[in-house]
């Protein structure tokens, strides 16, 4: 699934699509203009009355309706905290046959755990789903972690049956879609898909994915004390 360069300053996204993430430019985005089939652009407006541009063969009307039917504001589940939907992520890869260390990894990168998140391209929550992904796969509110995190992951499950339990394939199909491997004969030559197959399997291999939060910041250091002992030489310490 791409984006038009010229509309939104980005090139692919995901099956998903990582929220904030850089899309190809230049010659990648020529190559993929060339290469893919044109598809209608989408202007919706979302909850938040901010602007999204989807770029999909879903009918407006649908696209709009799934952007402004669920109220992001109303949900419950605590945003950003991996341990709230740890048993979620279980339950569902084993349904699925799935390693679930590998289905934190794309939320990790996905999403960072957001279930309200919302790409500049139209993918909504945990496992960013694109609307037509989210209907393909019987999500009805892409909102809701439970329903995300099914659909994210009976998508990955097909991504690797067709590509015959290629990981690097089935994770570049889910940033850029299926079609677009098929036809590049491989990782297609889009920066941010090459970037986003790194980072998902570098985060799945290092087992880390629902642990590796942000580094929190430093804590202030020590003011320097200055004083003078009873010979009068001064000293400079940080130990208060």
């Amino acid at each position: 699934m791409l984006a038009l360069a010229a509309l939104v300053g980005a090139g692919v996204g995901a099956g998903a699509g990582a929220p904030g993430s850089s899309r190809c430019s230049g010659a990648a985005a020529d190559l993929a203009a060339f290469n893919e089939p044109a598809a209608q652009i989408a202007v919706v407006v979302d909850a938040s009355g901010r602007k999204v541009y989807v770029n999909t063969s879903t009918p407006p009307s649908r696209v709009d309706w799934m952007l402004r039917s669920f109220h992001r504001n109303n949900l419950s589940a605590t945003s950003g905290n991996p341990a709230d939907f740890e048993q979620l992520v279980e339950t569902t890869a084993g349904r699925f046959q799935v390693d679930p260390g590998l289905i934190q990894a794309i939320i990790r990168v996905e999403s960072d755990y957001d279930p309200k998140a919302v790409s500049s391209k139209g993918a909504m929550g945990l496992m960013q789903l694109i609307p037509e992904t989210a209907q393909r796969f019987g999500v009805a509110n892409p909102f809701d972690p439970r329903q995300n995190v099914e659909g994210g992951t009976g998508y990955l499950r097909y991504l690797l049956d067709h590509f015959g339990g290629d990981l690097s394939l089935s994770l570049a199909a889910y940033n850029a879609g299926e079609h677009s491997v098929e036809r590049w004969g491989g990782i297609p030559a889009f920066p941010e898909t090459q970037s986003y197959v790194r980072k998902v399997t570098t985060v799945y291999r290092n087992g880390n994915a629902a642990t590796a939060r942000k580094a929190p910041p430093r804590p202030p250091a020590a003011p320097i004390v200055t004083y003078v002992d009873g010979h009068g030489v001064v000293h400079y310490t940080n130990v208060e």
